[in-house]
């Protein structure tokens, strides 16, 4: 899997975090990995997942798993002893709730949600293979004073931190409230995925401790040049949708979300499938992997449905 040369002429295929700038350059891997596999999707669902690196659906979970799910998150973000364990994450600025992490382990309504053919099935089918969970969490932007993200790839953290080797992962984000323009929905570049951007700087140690809060310095965000260039080539594409509906994208999907300033929270499932053939191994740039809670090295893999 990594047997693919940089073009520093490293054995790393997407050198990142280096100590000066390294240009953005092409995806040396697929987006669908064995496109005739069978699963939930049409070949047009494929073909547009494969073109933009994301595709939306209107209803993932019904309006009871949604109901359930948002009563775990408040249980969850009540327990004291997960913000001291790292596995809830403050607002960057406040004591509100950022994000809770490990949700399916934390909780059986999750870990159905997180197991269940129709989700698993979508990351089965685009990735070639099982898959096993590689992270979960659940965003909060509280009304008035939910804070954004940052334009950002997650697999140039998952590889330079965790040690993922290809960008062989998916992301499900499923709506638990409301998604809507004023809210703070996700944001992809659609076709950005096929761009990997590398980071400039080392990763300094514990790094996830200030980046999880928003504060991505010195191995920072996209760089704002390369974003902007893409965008304008690109576009900016808004995912919005009631409760229970979903996007699922590209592991280098180039995405953001501002922050929630109006009267209305905004709660979001994430689940992150990677392949079982695309384990991690020794982060490719930084001093030591990330908590398991962040970047599971359990590679068991989802089990099937019947009927699967």
């Amino acid at each position: 899997m990594t047997g693919t040369v940089g073009p520093a002429g490293t054995g790393d295929p997407y050198p990142t975090r280096t100590p000066g700038p390294t240009a953005p350059f092409p995806r040396r891997h697929p987006v669908v990995w064995r496109p005739g596999a069978d699963g939930p999707l049409t070949a047009a669902e494929l073909a547009a997942y494969d073109r933009d690196g994301c595709l939306h659906f209107d209803a993932l979970l019904t309006a009871e798993q949604t109901t359930a799910c948002l009563a775990e998150t408040g249980r969850l973000a009540a327990d004291g002893s997960l913000r001291a364990s790292g596995r809830v994450v403050p607002e960057p600025d406040g004591d509100g709730i950022r994000s809770v992490f490990e949700v399916h382990a934390l909780s059986d309504t999750f870990r159905a949600v997180v197991h269940s053919a129709r989700l698993a099935g979508i990351a089965r089918q685009i990735l070639g293979s099982d898959v096993y969970v590689h992270q979960t969490r659940v965003n909060l932007k509280s009304a008035f004073d939910g804070s954004g993200f940052g334009w950002h790839s997650d697999f140039e953290t998952w590889h330079s931190e965790d040690g993922m080797p290809a960008p062989r992962a998916l992301s499900l984000s499923v709506a638990l409230t409301d998604n809507a323009p004023h809210n703070g929905p996700l944001m992809i570049v659609p076709g950005a995925h096929r761009t990997f951007v590398p980071s400039t700087g080392e990763t300094p140690p514990d790094y996830h401790r200030t980046s999880l809060r928003g504060k991505n310095l010195p191995a920072g965000p996209a760089d704002r040049a390369v974003v902007a260039a893409l965008a304008r080539d690109l576009g900016i594409r808004q995912f919005t949708g009631p409760a229970g509906s979903a996007v699922a994208f590209d592991s280098n999907s180039l995405h953001a979300s501002a922050p929630n300033v109006s009267p209305f929270p905004r709660t979001n499932l994430f689940v992150v499938y990677n392949s079982v053939e695309n384990t991690l191994g020794t982060p490719y740039a930084a001093p030591r992997p990330r908590p398991a809670y962040l970047a599971s090295r359990t590679f068991t893999p989802v089990p099937h449905a019947d009927g699967d």
